[in-house]
């Protein structure tokens, strides 16, 4: 039987087309016993959440229970509020979170990303919840992952050195966690 699995793309020009070798490290690193769905977003160039969350909605509706959930920068925080808006009837198996953005009132502040406060209880029935993030992002910065692991103190957070905003095309570390093994080339702890 096949896992499903729901990747969302970052934003920006071009996002869905650069965002695409993520979706294949994945769908590659997983292999044949998980469907790696990949759907572009509207108005990649210049997101807006309402439109990314109807299209999340649109995504979720077409797939069964134990869905595992992948975003990308923007598609991150895309996921995350959605999640925190939107009654899901369906049981989620996992949340992966690469490079999410997080508001704040210095840097991203933007009303359309800040998140609710009872964020963690909205999504404590989700049993598994990581985020990864690499020290030289120069798109979204390192500190974002901090911000997220204060709201979600029980998920894992796995950091990376040099290997920036797209984690070097390379997401077998998220693969190794999706399947519930481990690589060891991170840095990673899990923030009780």
């Amino acid at each position: 039987m096949r896992k499903d699995v729901l990747f969302i793309q970052g934003g920006g020009p071009g996002a869905y087309e650069v965002d695409g070798m993520l979706a294949a490290s994945l769908r590659h690193a997983l292999g044949p016993t998980y469907d790696v769905r990949y759907p572009k977003m509207p108005h990649e160039e210049d997101p807006e959440m309402e439109a990314w969350k109807a299209q999340i909605a649109a995504e979720l509706a077409t797939f069964g229970d134990d869905v595992i959930l992948v975003g990308h920068s923007v598609g991150g925080a895309a996921l995350l509020k959605y999640l925190s808006e939107v009654p899901v009837e369906k049981s989620i198996a996992g949340l992966f979170l690469i490079a999410a953005p997080s508001w704040d009132k210095e840097n991203w502040n933007y009303d359309d990303l800040k998140l609710p406060r009872g964020i963690a209880k909205k999504l404590s029935k989700i049993p598994r919840l990581f985020f990864y993030h690499s020290r030289d992002d120069k798109i979204v910065p390192f500190a974002h992952l901090a911000l997220h692991a204060a709201r979600l103190p029980r998920a894992t957070i796995r950091e990376f050195n040099g290997r920036g905003h797209q984690l070097g095309n390379d997401l077998s570390d998220v693969a190794a966690d999706v399947r519930g093994g481990s690589l060891h080339d991170a840095h990673s702890y899990l923030r009780a």
